[in-house]
């Protein structure tokens, strides 16, 4: 494989300005499947700030300041249970649902006399010592994992103990139902959810795109972050940033360090959607990092992009990662691509010797993170993708025009001026589709296929 750095200019694939919309009867749609798919008498879904996708896709309601649970019940009944802050904004959920205050989910100091416990709050719904519940937290043991036979929840004890004194049976795990990677409800999206992950996907890819293009030497970290022109967009995770000649740390929030020639430097913006991550070095030109690190790692990226598509094994996709980076003298230091949704890691079928296979309606993020690296080094080009077969694809068409177009643009750029043969099925949400630049003082100069 013949990489090159070469100028390659980006090209102005445009962004959508309204937030696309799920419909109420799609909100609906999904509260009835997962009910069903439970098996349950109850079904109990927990959110709070950091934890909410999984009652956002349910619902529409996302917890802001505190916790909340969505309980779905015989005959499509519906209760959302919110604090004090919460009680107002639960006017923007896009489901039938009758909202009750429980103001234990309320911040410390707030007044607590107005609503009963939440025992008491279960019981009056109609909640009974003989039913099957089941809880949905934001995530769940693999059988691996598990330290005895004991049904294991990722929700606060508090919680899960009202549970256990208001009914006998013993209390499930549901939390597959919605994060499977293959069988969980949330791993497959139509075409107006694929629009609204779009939208994200490529404003986060723009602000990345507009922090490296913006970068000087001697401007502090803040003022490099600055230049995304971030508009309060929805976010799946901090706003990352991080320059300098020590060990890279992805995960570190911008500061009010100088940017020095020479430093590695690593940025990533995260909507609801897709996160966008860049990373390389502070230089107009460096061989050595050039051909020892970008080349090797962005062949890399080219495998990632080639080879995936419906059908295809995740454990397949990982060994094709972990094999094209060996050769660079580098290993994946996590997953090679994982599930996406408003929340920025959903699950994945990419893990070593995993059969799951990647189907029509998910939507991945290329996320190949190299190590070992050297300090003083950054390598990272992640992005956002689609796969849709061709009903989805000829449905997204129809329904969503721009959105199409924007899509067909991109894969047009990849195919013919990054030079990555995609797949018909992949379809690229993020603005700077497989547009790695690892010379941040020379941002048009790109790694392609010739």
């Amino acid at each position: 494989m013949n990489i090159q750095l070469r100028e390659a200019k980006l090209p102005e694939f445009g962004i959508a300005e309204e937030i696309p919309a799920v419909s109420k009867e799609e909100f609906e749609r999904r509260c009835l499947a997962v009910y069903r798919a439970a098996k349950c008498d109850w079904f109990v879904v927990y959110g709070d700030r950091e934890h909410f996708a999984n009652m956002h896709y349910l619902s529409g309601y996302d917890p802001r300041f505190e916790e909340a649970l969505l309980i779905l019940g015989p005959n499509n009944a519906k209760f959302l249970l919110v604090g004090m802050e919460g009680l107002d904004y639960s006017v923007d959920k896009k489901i039938e649902a009758d909202v009750i205050l429980y103001q234990s989910f309320g911040l410390l100091g707030q007044d607590r006399t107005r609503s009963p416990r939440l025992d008491e709050i279960l019981a009056g719904i109609g909640i009974k010592r003989v039913d099957r519940v089941g809880l949905c937290g934001w995530k769940y043991f693999e059988s691996i994992e598990k330290v005895s036979d004991e049904p294991h929840f990722f929700i606060p004890a508090g919680i899960v103990e009202c549970f256990k004194n208001v009914v006998d049976t013993p209390l499930m795990d549901k939390t597959r139902v919605l994060l499977h990677p293959t069988e969980g409800l949330r791993s497959y999206n139509n075409v107006d959810q694929i629009a609204l992950y779009e939208w994200g996907a490529s404003r986060a890819s723009a602000a990345v795109h507009n922090i490296v293009r913006g970068v000087e030497v001697g401007m502090s970290e803040f003022e490099a972050v600055s230049n995304m022109q971030y508009a309060g967009e929805p976010l799946t995770a901090h706003i990352m940033f991080s320059a300098r000649k020590e060990q890279m740390v992805g995960l570190r929030s911008p500061s009010g360090r100088k940017i020095e020639l020479g430093d590695g430097v690593t940025t990533a913006v995260g909507y609801w959607g897709g996160l966008s991550c860049r990373a390389g070095v502070i230089d107009t030109e460096n061989d050595e990092f050039v051909e020892k690190f970008a080349k090797p790692y962005f062949k890399a990226i080219v495998a990632w992009y080639e080879t995936a598509g419906i059908g295809i094994k995740g454990g397949d996709l990982f060994e094709k990662c972990r094999s094209v980076l060996a050769l660079g003298g580098l290993r994946p230091a996590l997953n090679p691509g994982h599930l996406t949704s408003t929340d920025e890691w959903l699950h994945t079928p990419v893990r070593p010797e995993s059969n799951e296979v990647i189907a029509s309606g998910m939507a991945l993020q290329c996320d190949v993170i190299p190590t070992p690296l050297p300090n003083g080094v950054g390598l990272n080009c992640e992005d956002s993708v689609v796969f849709a077969d061709e009903a989805l694809r000829k449905e997204l068409k129809t329904k969503h025009p721009t959105v199409w177009e924007r899509i067909q643009a991109r894969r047009k750029f990849i195919i013919e001026e990054i030079g990555i043969n995609i797949k018909d099925e992949l379809l690229p949400l993020s603005s700077n589709p497989a547009y790695y630049n690892p010379l941040w003082l020379a941002p048009e100069k790109v790694m392609v296929v010739r």
